[in-house]
């Protein structure tokens, strides 16, 4: 009888041990994007995990194992909005000792796809759950189509010696960062990726409003868009050019000034921009992707990067642009810069990044939130774009299908 009473206790202590060192989830978050929706669940340890779905209606369920209740846990479901393309509501509750159950009711079918990622900055380690349609749109071999506007066929006034725009220029805008990457944060807290969506959606109304352009968001909202996807989805709208927006930052905060950037498949041109590049390339780890998925998109996308013709043109672009950007703030750089940034690697889109200025500096930073001054950037660079395009004119047929 005592033998059998000093088990129990035994038992008692082992599992008041396990239920003590339980671990809880910190935070939840929740990414709806066109493509696909993102939940992020952060703990100070990684997270074991199972996961299922189940039909009729459709569900997907997610058992994490040694996790207890908490307050992040809940929040999960506040997240949620109506109008997520995938998610119509989310439940969270105990399904059995040490066991909490989140089940993601659906709107259709999906793909999910369910990682771990290790820690990095400011994040601890992630459980990562993506919900992908079951049916993706080929959008390589669908071009956009937009709407005609009315004065879409007329030519801008030909200048002595420029030839005539022959068709719509396309120009794809690409907003840096996203989602569960921030990008730089500023002196007085402001994140580059919310400074460069509004940038972005400014220069895309800017260039909607010229006769002869039109404008394509890579990135419309808050959420994660992979590096290599961003060139993809680029090429599948057969854009003329590609224009990523970004906010430089440093560690001391006196670095001020815009810069311009193109590819280089010959190393960086300075220390700084090899710097900036591989800065720039850690996004998909911040941003998390992952891993053991091997990316459909990169054999189409980065086939050749001895694509001398497209970095000259971008080189071209880039000074255009820079040359106007030099009107409305200080040059940190006098020259295009290049280095090896992935998201530039289109073998075909003449393609730069812009570093409209620095977050770091707190008078820039103060600059970057003010709507006046980022009308004044998007005004140099639709200059630039344009000034680039009345000396190096497109004469191929329209590469976009538009609306009679």
């Amino acid at each position: 009888m005592l033998h059998a009473l000093l088990k129990i206790f035994l038992l008692c202590g082992l599992l008041a041990s396990s239920w003590a060192q339980a671990l809880q989830v910190s935070a939840t978050r929740l990414w709806p994007s066109p493509d696909y929706t993102r939940i992020t669940l952060e703990a100070a340890q990684p997270v074991a995990h199972k996961y299922f779905t189940l039909s009729n209606p459709e569900r997907l369920v997610i058992d994490l194992e040694g996790v207890e209740a908490g307050a992040a846990l809940y929040a999960l479901a506040a997240q949620l909005s109506a109008d997520d393309p995938y998610i119509a509501a989310i439940r969270v509750g105990m399904n059995r000792p040490g066991v909490m159950r989140v089940v993601l009711d659906l709107k259709a079918a999906v793909r999910p796809s369910v990682f771990q990622l290790p820690p990095l900055g400011e994040y601890g380690h992630r459980l990562v759950v993506d919900l992908y349609p079951v049916q993706v749109a080929d959008t390589a071999s669908s071009p956009a189509v937009l709407p005609q506007p009315a004065m879409a066929e007329q030519q801008r006034p030909a200048q002595p010696g420029v030839p005539q725009y022959a068709r719509l220029v396309t120009v794809a805008i690409d907003a840096g960062h996203g989602g569960e990457d921030p990008g730089a944060i500023g002196a007085n807290g402001s994140y580059e990726k919310n400074i460069t969506l509004a940038l972005a959606k400014k220069l895309k109304q800017k260039i909607d409003a010229q006769e002869n352009m039109r404008a394509v968001l890579i990135r419309d909202g808050d959420y994660f868009v992979p590096l290599g996807q961003r060139v993809t989805k680029a090429r599948a709208i057969k854009a003329d050019l590609f224009v990523s927006i970004h906010a430089d930052a440093f560690i001391k905060p006196h670095a001020h000034g815009s810069s311009v950037y193109a590819l280089s498949e010959n190393g960086a041109t300075s220390v700084a921009a090899r710097w900036l590049a591989t800065k720039e390339n850690e996004a998909d780890l911040v941003g998390g992707i992952n891993i053991d998925v091997k990316d459909p998109f990169l054999k189409r996308t980065l086939i050749d990067l001895s694509q001398t013709a497209t970095i000259n043109d971008s080189l071209k672009l880039g000074n255009a642009v820079l040359k106007e950007i030099g009107g409305v703030n200080t040059l940190h750089k006098p020259r295009v810069e290049q280095a090896g940034f992935a998201v530039l690697k289109a073998p075909d889109i003449p393609s730069i990044l812009i570093e409209t200025a620095f977050i770091s500096n707190p008078e820039e930073e103060k600059r970057l939130n003010d709507s006046a001054y980022q009308d004044q950037l998007v005004a140099a660079i639709v200059n630039g774009v344009r000034n680039y395009f009345d000396t190096h004119p497109l004469t191929a047929p329209s590469r976009l299908t538009l609306n009679p």
